[in-house]
């Protein structure tokens, strides 16, 4: 199929971060895009304002006539109205990773993947090349603040694209170059069991093209069978690490100065960093080690370093008068852990509240324990029911069970309805919420309560 001749497409859950930067990019190929969602958000009100036609009924009444190409997401329920009439109908029909994959093949395309950080490493990726004069277009899994969106056009031969595990979608790309930023267990709902899921994602690096590079956190490339390596080195792939401890792309002399991340990579010295915490110095160290094979100057990747300002939802700060309040994306144990720590780090001394929503069912029965160790390092938790997502309830799995398990004095089992209640009365020296639900309709209501007294 040739991206050229879709005129007319019709997105079956055109909110989603993913598919939504898929519909900006043919939209600004000049396709008509129409779509449907579930609800109306805040992402789906900015499309219509670019031109797009959106409806939130499953009613085969309002799909559009004439469509080239229906894309639909993993996440739409099997007994969708909408998209069952069209697959009767024999319509085109494809998955958003399908689609992907069909952009990777037609650029060259750098993949970012790894059970979490790819969303602030594809963005990190994407600002610092763009802004050291590389007209790359992107595709990422967040509204990246150096953009205000989840995608950016360009007009040269590259383009930047978090590579999703999830339902295995990355494996329909073709990278030039694929980065490997983390592979704790995660999706066991989908893989079952954490060799599966390493097993994906040596599918995914097979994909890259003959000659291509392969650029690895340090950690990771001894879990990988010495065999599969040399089978992607006789196809002429280069590997790279990069981390504390190796020699392709290191990482010296960290430390916190002045609220920022201070590092020398290789022979650059003293990068600063505005968003805290060790991890995003490794992702950000992924970012320059791709520069670097691209030929990028040191004092561009000095300044786009220096001028990246985070993603939406990624530690996202607001400081106030009485509160700190820090908005983040964090639902696996591993990513709990790497959010408390940065706070604890800037604000040592600071009465650390935190609001967490789980996410999923069955991530939540994996790592039960770990969970509960992470939110057990706090000094006040506010506990939200589990947000079910395209899950049903699991026999035990509830909230409730997850907080007899945390070790701490303070911590509560809250309703949606009481939330602000709760956040008002205990007035939190630093305040975070954290979750990858619907939890994210708070940050503007405590935004609000926090600005009352500025």
């Amino acid at each position: 199929m040739k991206l050229d001749a879709l005129k007319k497409i019709y997105f079956i859950g055109i909110g989603g971060i993913g598919m939504s930067a898929l519909a900006r990019f043919f939209h600004q190929r000049g396709a008509e895009i129409e779509g449907y969602d579930k609800t109306e958000t805040v992402l789906t009100k900015k499309l219509v304002s670019e031109g797009m036609k959106i409806h939130y009924e499953d009613d085969v009444s309002m799909i559009p006539e004439d469509i080239d190409l229906v894309v639909y997401t993993p996440a739409i329920p099997k007994d969708h109205k909408e998209l069952n009439h069209l697959r009767a109908g024999g319509s085109e029909i494809m998955k958003r990773s399908e689609v992907l994959g069909l952009i990777s093949r037609s650029k060259k395309c750098i993949a970012i993947s790894g059970t979490h950080g790819k969303t602030t490493t594809s963005s990190m990726t994407a600002h610092l090349l763009k802004s050291c004069g590389m007209d790359i277009s992107c595709f990422l899994g967040g509204i990246a603040n150096n953009f205000g969106s989840n995608y950016c056009y360009g007009e040269s031969e590259w383009t930047v694209i978090e590579a999703d595990e999830f339902d295995r979608s990355f494996h329909t790309l073709s990278p030039e170059i694929a980065v490997l930023i983390s592979m704790d267990p995660d999706h066991l709902d989908i893989y079952g069991a954490k060799d599966k899921m390493q097993e994906s994602f040596e599918i995914f690096l097979n994909k890259v093209n003959d000659g291509g590079k392969v650029i690895m956190q340090e950690d990771l490339l001894g879990q990988f069978d010495s065999k599969f390596i040399e089978e992607l080195k006789k196809r002429k792939i280069e590997i790279f690490q990069y981390g504390k401890h190796n020699d392709d792309f290191q990482i010296s002399n960290l430390r916190f100065l002045n609220g920022k991340q201070v590092f020398d990579f290789n022979e650059i010295r003293d990068l600063e960093l505005a968003l805290p915490g060790d991890h995003n110095t490794e992702n950000m160290a992924a970012a320059i080690a791709i520069a670097e094979l691209l030929g990028i100057e040191e004092e561009k990747i000095r300044a786009g370093v220096k001028t990246f300002s985070g993603i939406k939802r990624r530690f996202d700060i607001t400081a106030g008068s009485k509160t700190i309040y820090i908005d983040d994306y964090a639902h696996h144990p591993s990513e709990l852990r790497a959010a408390i720590s940065s706070a604890r780090k800037l604000w040592p001394d600071g009465r650390l509240t935190i609001l967490f929503q789980p996410h999923l069912y069955s991530r939540t029965n994996d790592f039960m324990d770990d969970f509960a160790e992470e939110l057990g390092k706090v000094d006040e938790l506010l506990l939200m029911e589990i947000y079910p997502a395209r899950e049903l309830p699991m026999e035990g799995v509830t909230s409730s069970v997850l907080l007899e398990k945390i070790d701490i004095k303070n911590k509560k089992l809250v309703q949606r309805e009481s939330i602000m209640e709760e956040i008002e009365q205990r007035s939190p020296e630093i305040l975070m919420t954290l979750g990858a639900g619907n939890i994210d309709v708070f940050a503007p209501l405590i935004r609000d309560w926090i600005n009352k007294y500025d």
